[in-house]
């Protein structure tokens, strides 16, 4: 309910729990995450758009939680900066929107629709995180 960059403070706190759910079940944990954040977020997503009348309610955060969560699964172990690079990557696909995540955001309606286009976002980001760490030696 931030009235600004509601995507970025999703994001922002997605990341904050992902460490721990990271630390407390590894990898398997945060996909499990991942996994039913998108299939509630399919069904709350619906809830909120008949509720608001609107198509992609700023209200509905849970797309951002998914995909931030998606792409933190490339990351090995738990970092500052891995974890704020998967930020800033997932944030960028997520605003810029290249295709096909253009095309489902403007294609895909209801609660599907709002939460397929970051899970694209995220297929990006995690492809960009993974190479940059894969770079470092990491």
């Amino acid at each position: 309910m931030l009235p600004k960059f509601p995507g970025t403070w999703g994001s922002l706190v997605a990341m904050a729990m992902a460490w721990p759910i990271f630390e407390a079940t590894g990898r398997t944990g945060l996909a499990v995450g991942a996994v039913a954040a998108f299939i509630i977020g399919v069904w709350a997503s619906n809830k909120c758009v008949e509720k608001y009348g609107i198509e992609d309610p700023g209200q509905v955060v849970i797309d951002e939680i998914a995909g931030q969560w998606l792409v933190l699964l490339v990351v090995v172990s738990p970092g500052w900066f891995e974890y704020g690079l998967g930020f800033v990557l997932f944030r960028a696909f997520d605003i810029f929107k290249p295709w096909p995540v253009s095309w489902a955001d403007k294609t895909i309606k209801g609660g599907f629709g709002i939460m397929i286009d970051d899970v694209l976002a995220a297929g990006y980001a995690a492809v960009v995180l993974y190479a940059i760490i894969l770079a470092m030696g990491a």
